[in-house]
């Protein structure tokens, strides 16, 4: 379409024919600004009003047009329901049905329904008592057999707008076609329209507000609504290419590999690398030797291996001279990277820190000072290293851990403490291929597809209150057999004002009871982080049978010997979360089982959720679920990862046109003419401006 101020699409709705100050306000409200606004409105279905229907041959349950007379009309009181309703009978010589209204502007129901008047009528025939009835029917008058003929059709019927009718809405949409269709003109170029075998954009719109009895095939409705689809989501591709390249013309550091420590830390790993980790360090040491910054995502399930890959790319950084950073969104987690990571940094004689946000102002000068000199190389922690006294001296690489639970500006604050040092941000939370290519749409993406050699398989079983007995028989199975278990629970401590389970009060009732012979620790967050890596070495070394903790123990932690992993209020947990718990057991050689005991009473949604758990350990496909059932921004969080809307679109349920155009963005981008370019850059600032400059530092 045509962009620009001036441009006559983006005219107010308030300024079309037939449109007044008060319907105005009530478009605005639903988000009708422009008649490009109006275009966008689409019908949510169509009504077939071709046949008019005699009264006494509609059976219940159908929706019907029907044309009668009015025999009686009154307004009263219904004790039933409380309130007043106007009700109108219609008789046409087969039968007659009552007509009822709840909600109704008096004088204009009394002078419609009165008696003798024809009535042209569609709705839902309801049976009630031994008669039907019409409740809230599309009523119009009829003066003349030219009225009834306008009045037949395939009509759009679109989403409710609260004060607007249907009549009048269809109305002001008509002006708007009439008076500036033909301004409509599409972002796809037209060959590359014509090589997609689509519709045009004016014919799809058209089509689709004015339509005719071809529209009930829904074939060819689903192929206008894709049309439009397919527009928005190549514009906003092309969008995120264009900034793509924007970034990556910004001068970065040029990194030397096989330097001393990247070369001892693959040497002295205890395990083979697998060919997914190699082939991602390969993409991630391509990019750290070019001159510009590197953006890249690395993405993986849970225990495939990417903290290993993250900490063979610091070493490059850290044999250039630079310092690297390691960013985590809240303490539990800064604590739990700090922990898998330190020993490995240590035997290469580098000495990382942990820079917490609760640290006493005398011991965090220190660290503050040696971050500032580069004495400190290594730094771990969470938004404190973002505060405006932490300097760095030379910042040339970061790595953000789970960054969508970060806000925008807080990465780009850690952005700026360094020269466009080079940027990977990992998740061990797998993000479904539609919103990568949304959320992370100019970052460059590297997927660890492969497990560690030994990984088990989990088996995953759901349990009621009922069937508490039967699992923790199965846990002590394995506990017999020598192996070790993790017990979950959602709360530290015991809550007068909840009934769950807690932590700490669990633990000292399964040493009296059921575990009594088994050596049982805790771990939550509110230990010191200390207190958390002597419990944890303790567990690793085999002095503790039973973990019993909370979800501190949601990433970072790897325990070859435990085969159990059982959560308490399992109803309780996201999806996403409950694949992170069971990604702690089945590694190592021993096959393994995740227990996941729910209250009785449950909502649909948790029911799904615990069924998907049991039926699949693929993390993208539960991301996939996951997405479905919170939507991508409660995945997310809208805010913090700069999710764009959409018209019509949906990333869930549209992820196959969103790849379609992403492969025809790149595609015509490569010999885009530049006044195309400008042109589209133009309309997706006006669209999608603040979203789109997140992506700098996404």
């Amino acid at each position: 379409m045509e962009i620009g101020n001036s441009s006559p699409i983006l005219t107010s709705v308030g300024m079309l024919n037939g449109v007044g100050p008060k319907i105005a306000v009530l478009l605005q409200q639903r988000g009708i600004q422009t008649v490009e606004d109006l275009f966008y409105f689409c019908p949510t279905r169509y009504e077939d009003r071709r046949v008019i229907r005699a009264i006494g041959t509609v059976p219940e349950g159908e929706r019907a047009t029907l044309l009668g007379k009015v025999v009686t009309s009154k307004e009263h009181y219904s004790r039933a329901s409380r309130r007043r309703l106007r009700t109108a009978v219609l008789d046409d010589g087969t039968g007659n049905i009552t007509l009822k209204w709840f909600r109704f502007v008096r004088q204009y129901l009394r002078t419609l329904c009165r008696k003798g008047n024809l009535l042209l009528v569609t709705g839902e025939v309801r049976r009630f008592g031994d008669g039907f009835e019409m409740v809230h029917p599309d009523v119009f008058l009829v003066e003349d057999e030219h009225d009834v003929s306008e009045r037949q059709g395939v009509l759009p019927i679109y989403p409710t707008i609260e004060g607007l009718k249907q009549g009048t809405l269809r109305r002001i949409i008509k002006a708007a076609f009439d008076e500036h269709g033909n301004h409509i003109q599409s972002f796809i170029p037209a060959a590359v329209e014509k090589s997609q075998a689509v519709p045009s954009l004016n014919d799809a719109l058209v089509n689709l507000h004015t339509p005719d009895e071809s529209i009930l095939n829904e074939g060819l409705r689903e192929g206008y609504r894709k049309r439009l689809i397919l527009e928005e989501f190549f514009l906003f591709q092309v969008a995120l290419l264009l900034k793509g390249r924007q970034i990556k013309q910004d001068r970065g550091i040029s990194f030397k590999s096989g330097g001393p420590l990247h070369s001892s830390f693959k040497a002295g790993l205890p395990f083979p690398l697998t060919p997914a980790q190699k082939r991602v360090l390969e993409e991630i040491m391509s990019d750290m030797e070019k001159p510009e910054s590197m953006n890249r995502l690395l993405q993986g399930d849970v225990g495939c291996g990417k903290t290993v890959c993250g900490v063979a790319a610091a070493c490059i950084a850290l044999d250039s001279g630079y310092q690297v950073a390691f960013l985590a969104p809240t303490e539990i987690l800064a604590e739990q990277q700090y922990l898998s990571i330190h020993r490995s940094f240590e035997a290469l004689g580098m000495q990382p820190v942990l820079l917490r946000g609760a640290v006493s102002r005398r011991d965090r000068e220190p660290l503050l000072k040696g971050i500032k000199e580069g004495r400190i190389p290594i730094v771990v922690g969470t938004h404190a290293l973002l505060q405006e006294d932490v300097k760095f001296k030379n910042l040339g690489f970061a790595i953000i851990d789970e960054q969508h639970r970060f806000g925008v500006l807080q990465r780009k604050t850690l952005m700026e403490k360094g020269l466009n040092p080079d940027v990977l941000v990992m998740t061990a939370t797998p993000i479904p291929r539609t919103l990568a290519m949304v959320v992370f749409g100019d970052l460059d993406v590297s997927v660890i597809d492969g497990m560690p050699e030994g990984r088990q398989k989990i088996v995953t079983k759901v349990f009621n209150e009922a069937g508490r007995e039967k699992a923790y028989k199965l846990a002590e199975e394995e506990l017999r057999a020598g192996r070790q278990a993790f017990f979950v629970y959602p709360l530290v401590d015991e809550s007068d004002s909840s009934e769950l389970l807690a932590a700490t009060k669990m633990a000292s009732h399964l040493k009296k009871t059921t575990f009594s012979q088994y050596r049982i620790g805790l771990l939550h967050g509110r230990m010191k982080a200390e207190e958390k890596e002597e419990i944890m070495l303790s567990f690793r070394r085999g002095d503790i049978d039973i973990l019993v903790c909370t979800t501190v123990i949601e990433v970072g932690i790897d325990i070859p010997n435990a085969t159990v992993m059982l959560v308490e209020h399992a109803e309780r947990f996201g999806l996403s979360q409950l694949h992170q718990l069971r990604g702690r057991v089945g590694r190592g050689p021993y096959p393994s089982k995740c227990l996941l005991i729910a209250a009785a009473k449950q909502t649909t949604t948790a029911k799904r959720r615990l069924r998907i758990m049991e039926q699949t350990q693929d993390g993208f496909r539960i991301a996939e679920e996951d997405m479905e059932i919170r939507g991508p921004g409660d995945m997310l969080g809208v805010r913090q990862a700069g999710i764009p809307r959409f018209r019509i679109g949906d990333i869930v349920r549209n992820g196959d046109i969103m790849g379609r155009a992403r492969a025809m963005a790149e595609a015509w981008i490569c010999d885009a003419p530049a006044t195309e370019l400008i042109r589209i850059g133009e309309e997706s600032t006006r669209r999608w401006g603040a979203n789109l400059e997140l992506y700098e530092v996404l």
